[in-house]
């Protein structure tokens, strides 16, 4: 696909999905939704793809909705607006389900709508001087869609605060409250996230898909026969796998896995 908003290409078996629109601070309006939407579905359906890396051009991650897009939504009746959110929940729920591990790679100030784009992700890294903003209640809104991937990533008691105050925070709080895994100086960013990428790439595909769908599944759930059965079967079921006995095999052999090959 021929996409405007955004760019996507495959390096090393590592998918890029760059935010492009540098001069409107990234900020995304139907279009980008959509198209971020189909690029995630894209490389999460491709084979050759180890991981992926979501990432900006310009001085700014993310400023939420495009201005021109909130002025058109304006308009909107009830029907239009609940069909517009949807587009943006399946858009997060794509990114937040793509079998393959998703790294943001946060260069900049990230705030609104942007804040859900790296909660969907599975690992964030960011510059120490990027700073982050749920403002959606300064206009009148509330954080509703992005919510439910905002609030996993920084917890309850985080939300509380900066959903309601809308108070502009900086990388330090976000790694302090949980909502971003590193920070590092703007001249390292590239080699922290390039670690972190081929960390996830040297291993099983099979592994780390399964892995990624333990977490989202297993988290917050209570500790039941139920769930004692479930975990049980996954592992067993991974063990027979085709992989699962070629990890052990190369280990006890001391050789490579095929996967790396």
């Amino acid at each position: 696909m021929d996409y405007q908003t955004l760019t996507l290409t495959i390096t090393d078996r590592i998918g890029h999905i760059t935010l492009n629109r540098p001069d409107l601070r990234n900020a995304f309006n139907e279009q980008s939704i959509a198209e971020l939407a189909l690029a995630f579905d894209e490389l999460g359906r491709n084979e050759l793809v180890r991981a992926i890396v979501l990432a900006a051009n310009g001085p700014a991650f993310c400023a939420g909705a495009d201005l021109n897009w909130m002025k058109k939504m304006a308009g909107y009746s009830d029907s239009e607006n609940r069909a517009d959110a949807m587009r943006l929940a399946d858009m997060l729920r794509t990114i937040y389900t793509c079998p393959k591990p998703v790294v943001a790679k946060v260069q900049g100030d990230c705030y609104a709508g942007g804040m859900g784009l790296v909660a969907a992700c599975d690992v964030v890294v960011a510059v120490d001087t990027a700073n982050f903003c749920l403002s959606e209640v300064k206009l009148g809104l509330i954080p509703a869609t992005i919510s439910p991937y905002v609030i996993k990533a920084m917890g309850e008691q985080a939300a509380r605060r900066y959903f309601l105050t809308a108070e502009r925070f900086d990388a330090k709080e976000a790694h302090r409250i949980g909502f971003v895994h590193e920070i590092v100086p703007a001249a390292d960013l590239d080699t922290k996230v390039a670690g972190i990428v081929q960390a996830l790439a040297n291993n099983s595909p099979n592994a780390v898909r399964e892995a990624k769908k333990l977490v989202r599944e297993i988290a917050g759930e209570p500790v039941t026969e139920a769930l004692l059965e479930d975990t049980a079967n996954r592992i067993a079921v991974i063990r027979a796998s085709l992989e699962g006995r070629e990890g052990v095999a190369s280990f006890l052999e001391k050789r490579r896995p095929s996967w790396l090959d």
